[in-house]
């Protein structure tokens, strides 16, 4: 899905990811700071949340589904392959380890919201005299559309048109 759908490049990087993962897992030893599942939900979820936007800087991902996530993200607009993980995780592990993975998961996406800022929307109302203009240089950058409505500058009361656009 990923090489046919999402890039060459993107799976060249998370295919090195995940060995690099698979590798360094093994290497380094691992040591318990804590047993309390709800700090490790945490804190696990603010380092994996790190490492999941170093690698979307970097045009990659840290394998999993987030292939498939990515892909129905990107193209099919759909963002709920988590939900589906999440309540099999439920059903086959218990709610607990179901609950505690959401809390590990809000954690990290938040941190990779605040990394990452490809996702991120941004709220455009230009005041103008070339709307039909500076609607095509916005469709043109962003993919996105806009709306132009009519109104009226406060200062010399004169007609003006504002473009209103979302864009990421």
């Amino acid at each position: 899905i990923s090489f046919k759908f999402i890039g060459k490049k993107f799976t060249g990087y998370s295919c090195l990811m995940i060995v690099l993962t698979s590798v360094l897992t093994d290497i380094i030893p691992g040591y318990a700071i804590t047993y309390d599942t709800l700090l490790i939900s945490i804190f696990g979820g603010l380092i994996n949340g790190f490492v999941i936007g170093l690698c979307l800087h970097m045009n990659a991902t840290t394998g999993g589904t987030d292939f498939i996530a990515i892909y129905l993200s990107e193209k099919k607009e759909i963002d709920s392959w988590n939900v589906v993980i999440l309540a099999a995780a439920g059903v086959l592990f218990g709610w607990d380890k179901a609950l505690y993975s959401i809390i590990f998961q809000y954690t990290s996406t938040l941190v990779v919201h605040i990394l990452y800022r490809k996702y991120q929307h941004e709220t455009l109302f230009i005041v103008t005299n070339k709307a039909t203009e500076v609607y095509e240089v916005i469709s043109k950058m962003s993919n996105h559309g806009a709306t132009i409505m009519e109104g009226e500058g406060s200062y010399e009361h004169q007609e003006r048109k504002i473009v209103y656009s979302v864009v990421s």
